[in-house]
């Protein structure tokens, strides 16, 4: 007799282990990263400010161009085309891109959670799964991914500039780099004041406001606090090159005759240095002279300066002499070193001794500028966060839920 057997029970297997806490967390950021972009994809507007943006840009670069050979065929001194157009045509994109990139970034970012809040959609959002950060995240990483498509369209330009001679890749690598960089922090700010706001057009309002001040506010900030931080610093006096006038006291055989010269002083004899443009003689008394690098730090938070600072430049001449400046980027970078540096560095014979006129970035400013531009957006993007936590224990009145 046949008998038949129950298969065995097919025993339970162990159920896959979910992602993890910080995979829920990104994967939350990821999904409403991945529903802006799809709203900003499916705009028409997108593509045409795209397209305008690319424009702009091979104008401005165009023009640069015909301003080089116009400048060139005008230009008797054989040096003047030896480097190439390659550095105009670079700062003059950089700077473009920059200036509108400060510009057009805030479109993108001070609307993102203030506009969901007029139009009822972030009560939905907010009774989901979704934290508080990650609805902030997800805001700030689609609205920087939406500038930095701006940032992608002129690197074709900037590498044209390049390929004209005269720099380096350094160049471009870097300034992209802090460009990126400094539309985040744009993006980051306007992010972070839609959360605050109640109101978009408050919003957007604010957000250019900050970027203004940033831009140009540090500037009226720098200047003012030059005038209150007057001091004095040790000098002895100068004597340059090739004078025939000397600012000392009136030669009393000429004194009310109506010429008033000044006899010019014997040169130094202790003259050590022969390139440099003047010598230093005599006693050190104090000279007044405002303490730059007490306010150098207002300068330093100016995104033109940041970007300035931190692209490597060719290097000088050891002695610092026969300097001048490839282009309007060096020459701010180098005022922020000269602001940096103080009058010790930079007053005529300072201590005795001859000034530099190359500073060298032994310690940039870019750091300190970048360090204080991120510690404001990270302090208003928590109030942000905080702004978004639900239950909200009170709203404005007339604010629209959902």
């Amino acid at each position: 007799m046949t008998t038949f057997q129950n298969p065995p029970a097919p025993q339970a297997s162990a159920p896959a282990p979910g992602p993890g806490r910080l995979g829920r967390y990104t994967s939350g950021v990821a999904a409403v990263v991945g529903m802006e972009l799809r709203q900003r994809l499916r705009s028409r507007g997108w593509y045409i400010m795209l397209a305008i943006w690319f424009g702009l840009i091979w104008l401005v670069t165009a023009l640069t161009w015909i301003s080089w050979k116009a400048q060139y065929s005008y230009n008797f001194d054989p040096g003047f085309g030896r480097v190439g157009p390659g550095p105009l045509i670079f700062e003059a994109v950089l700077a473009f891109v920059l200036l509108f990139g400060l510009l057009v970034a805030p479109a993108f970012s001070a609307n993102a959670i203030s506009g969901d809040r007029s139009a009822g959609t972030l009560a939905i959002m907010q009774v989901t799964l979704l934290r508080p950060g990650q609805l902030l995240w997800g805001k700030f990483l689609a609205s920087w991914i939406a500038a930095l498509a701006f940032l992608v369209v002129s690197v074709p330009f900037l590498v044209f500039g390049i390929a004209q001679g005269g720099l380096g890749v350094g160049y471009i690598l870097v300034a992209l780099l802090m460009l990126a960089i400094e539309l985040g922090v744009v993006c980051a700010l306007g992010v972070g004041i839609s959360a605050l706001a109640y109101r978009p057009l408050f919003s957007i309002v604010v957000t250019y406001l900050t970027v203004a001040a940033l831009a140009f506010g540090t500037l009226i900030a720098f200047g003012l606090g030059m005038m209150l931080s007057n001091g004095t610093v040790q000098a002895n006096q100068t004597y340059y090159k090739g004078m025939e006038m000397y600012q000392g006291e009136l030669d009393p055989e000429v004194e009310g005759s109506g010429e008033e010269m000044y006899p010019a002083p014997p040169a130094p004899k202790n003259i050590t240095d022969e390139n440099a443009e003047y010598a230093c003689f005599g006693p050190l008394v104090e000279q007044p002279s405002p303490r730059s690098e007490r306010v150098a730090w207002m300068l330093a938070m100016n995104p033109f300066v940041v970007v300035a600072d931190a692209i490597p430049y060719p290097d000088r001449p050891d002695d610092g002499r026969d300097y001048y400046p490839t282009g309007v980027f060096e020459t701010m970078s180098q005022g922020a070193r000269y602001a940096q540096a103080g009058p010790e560095a930079t007053y005529p014979c300072a201590n005795g001794k001859v000034a530099t006129v190359h500073l060298e970035q032994n310690m940039p400013l870019w750091p300190l500028g970048l360090g204080l531009q991120l510690l404001v957006a990270a302090g208003i993007l928590a109030l942000g966060w905080r702004a978004l936590r639900t239950p909200a224990g009170r709203l404005p009145k007339g604010t629209r839920v959902a």
